[in-house]
């Protein structure tokens, strides 16, 4: 499936890069370089690169549970464009969720970003909104029904986006979770009253 061949090319790349200084720094999201040298495939190459093994797993890992579901909805749903669609939202997923930190951050040289979590937000999202009584658990914590976790999620990003304390891009998270909501919902008109339906 399709959702295979992502994981293997992006773990494959994020080896490499891993002891490659200049193919990591070719490949990685530098809105400056991007703005400045018209580099625009980094919004696409960044997410095939990871920051160490722990950061490639999760995003993979996630990626290969709702990543796999979607994929087979998308069967459903969309026979004969399955596969062109899943192909779609997961490369619009890199791009929508870095559009904002582009924009942002295009006048500062020393800002710099990789991994695929924008993606793996947008198909997260679209799961959810597929499969919204779905449990999804943080670590050991038991599960939660995805339509709580989803907003809880989000307001997460928006918090910690604001403190700005870590490395981590939660703008990217955030966005690209919000592109995998309209992307099916534009897509599949009959996904949000049944998103309704299933909750209620």
């Amino acid at each position: 499936m399709i959702t295979y061949i992502i994981i293997g090319i992006t773990v494959i790349t994020s080896l490499m890069a891993f002891n490659n200084q200049k193919l990591l720094s070719d490949l990685m999201f530098n809105a400056y370089v991007i703005d400045q040298r018209k580099q625009y495939f980094r919004f696409v190459s960044a997410g095939l690169i990871h920051a160490d093994l722990g950061h490639l797993f999760f995003n993979m890992f996630t990626l290969y549970f709702f990543g796999t579901a979607v994929e087979n909805s998308f069967r459903v749903m969309f026979p004969e464009m399955a596969s062109t669609l899943y192909i779609l939202l997961y490369i619009s997923g890199l791009i929508m969720s870095s559009l904002f930190s582009f924009f942002k951050h295009k006048e500062n040289p020393h800002y710099n970003a990789l991994g695929a979590s924008g993606a793996v937000s947008a198909i997260l999202f679209c799961s959810i909104m597929i499969y919204p009584t779905m449990g999804i658990s943080i670590y050991f914590l038991p599960g939660i029904p995805a339509y709580i976790f989803g907003p809880l999620y989000l307001m997460y990003c928006v918090y910690m986006a604001k403190r700005g304390m870590d490395n981590i891009g939660h703008e990217a998270h955030f966005f690209g979770a919000v592109w995998g909501i309209l992307y099916i919902v534009v897509l599949h008109h009959q996904v949000l009253p049944r998103f309704f339906e299933q909750i209620f």
